[in-house]
C-alpha cells in the first residue's frame, strides 16, 4: 500500500472542515430509531460511529466488508461522543461501532489504571456490560495526545507533560467538551499531573478546530489525534505521557451481543487483523483532502484483500 502523506496544513484543515460540516447535514442520526423503537435482533446490523472523521472511516470499512459478506447493513454515523454512542448501543438504536480501548475502559470504569494494550483489554472485558461483545482489537491505535507547536516547546522547555506543571497557569488548553469531565481529559491532567491551565477552550475531538487554535495561538496546548498527519506536518510536538494517563488506544468493535453470529464476527476480526496504525495515518491524510471516505475504506479493503 501507497504509505506516501497528503500533506495537509491548512488547506486540509478546510477539507476536514467540510468534511464534518457534510457529516452533520443530516440532522440526528438515531432520530429514525429512536421513532421506531430500536433496532431488533434478527434485522439488519446498524453501525454507528462517534462525530469525527477516523470513527466515520473505520465504521465506513465495517459497513463495507460486512456487506460483502453478505450483512445487511444500515449506517447511522456521527452520533456524537462516547456517552452518547455507547448509550446507543445498549439501548439498541445502534448494534455496532468502532471504539479505542483505553477511553471505552476509563469510561466504564474511572478508576482503571490499566496502560498496556493486554492490560487495557483484560480490564475492559472485566467491566464490559453483558449486552455488549468486544471483538478482536486491532494493532491500530489512536490515543490522545497533549500537543503543543515547536515555538511553545522552545518557550518552556517541553518534553513531557510533566513539564508543564510549573508554567500551565500561563497556558490556555483545547480539546473537545467532554474532556473537561472525562479522567483521560482535564480531570486527570489535574489529578495525575497536578496541572492547572489557565483555562479551557471547548473546541473539537482532536479536529480542525483544535489544530487550527493550534495553529494560531488562540490555545498553546491542545488534545490531538496521535494518527492526524497534521501533527507532523504543522511540525506540533506531542508531549510525552511520562505517567501514562493516556492508556493503549487499540481500535476494536463493540457489538450488540444479541447481534453477533459467526459472520459477523469473522468479518470484523479479519478486518482488525489487518489494521495498522500506519494505515490509520495513511487514510486520514486522504480524509484531510476531502476525499469520499467510502472511496479510501474501499481501496484499503481491496489493498487488504478483504473484499471478495
Amino acid at each position: 500500500m501507497n504509505r506516501s502523506f497528503a500533506r495537509i496544513g491548512l488547506a486540509g484543515l478546510t477539507g476536514v472542515a467540510l468534511l464534518a460540516l457534510t457529516a452533520c447535514a443530516g440532522g440526528d442520526p438515531l432520530a429514525e430509531d429512536a421513532a421506531a423503537g430500536g433496532a431488533d435482533s434478527g434485522s439488519s446490523v446498524v453501525i454507528g460511529s462517534a462525530d469525527f472523521a477516523e470513527s466515520q472511516l473505520v465504521a465506513t470499512i465495517y459497513s463495507l466488508a460486512l456487506q460483502d459478506a453478505g450483512v445487511d447493513v444500515d449506517e447511522k454515523f456521527n452520533i456524537g461522543s462516547r456517552e452518547v454512542y455507547i448509550e446507543a448501543v445498549q439501548d439498541g438504536s445502534i448494534d455496532l461501532v468502532p471504539d479505542y480501548a483505553g477511553s471505552l475502559l476509563k469510561y466504564l470504569d474511572t478508576k482503571a489504571t490499566a496502560s498496556s494494550t493486554e492490560d487495557v483489554l483484560a480490564a475492559l472485558g472485566k467491566v464490559l456490560p453483558d449486552t455488549l461483545t468486544m471483538l478482536d482489537a486491532s494493532d491500530a491505535q489512536d490515543k490522545d495526545v497533549l500537543a503543543v507547536t515547536q515555538e511553545t516547546a522552545d518557550k518552556y522547555d517541553l518534553e513531557t507533560i510533566s513539564d508543564l506543571e510549573p508554567v500551565a497557569g500561563e497556558i490556555s488548553l483545547g480539546g473537545p467538551p467532554e474532556w473537561k469531565t472525562r479522567v483521560n481529559g482535564v480531570v486527570g491532567l489535574e489529578d495525575v499531573y497536578g496541572l492547572k491551565f489557565k483555562e479551557f477552550v471547548s473546541l473539537d475531538a482532536g479536529g480542525p478546530l483544535t489544530m487550527t487554535a493550534l495553529i494560531s495561538g488562540q490555545v498553546q496546548a491542545g488534545d490531538i489525534f496521535s494518527t492526524d498527519p497534521g501533527i507532523a506536518e504543522n511540525d506540533l510536538v506531542s508531549l510525552e505521557d511520562d505517567k501514562s494517563l493516556f492508556a493503549a488506544e487499540n481500535v476494536l468493535p463493540i457489538v450488540r451481543t444479541d447481534k453477533v453470529d459467526d459472520t459477523v464476527t469473522a468479518t470484523l476480526n479479519e478486518v482488525s487483523a489487518a489494521l495498522t496504525t500506519e494505515d490509520l495515518i495513511e487514510m486520514n491524510g486522504r480524509a484531510a483532502t476531502g476525499e469520499a471516505l467510502a472511496d479510501i475504506a474501499e481501496d484499503w479493503l481491496t489493498d487488504t484483500g478483504l473484499l471478495k
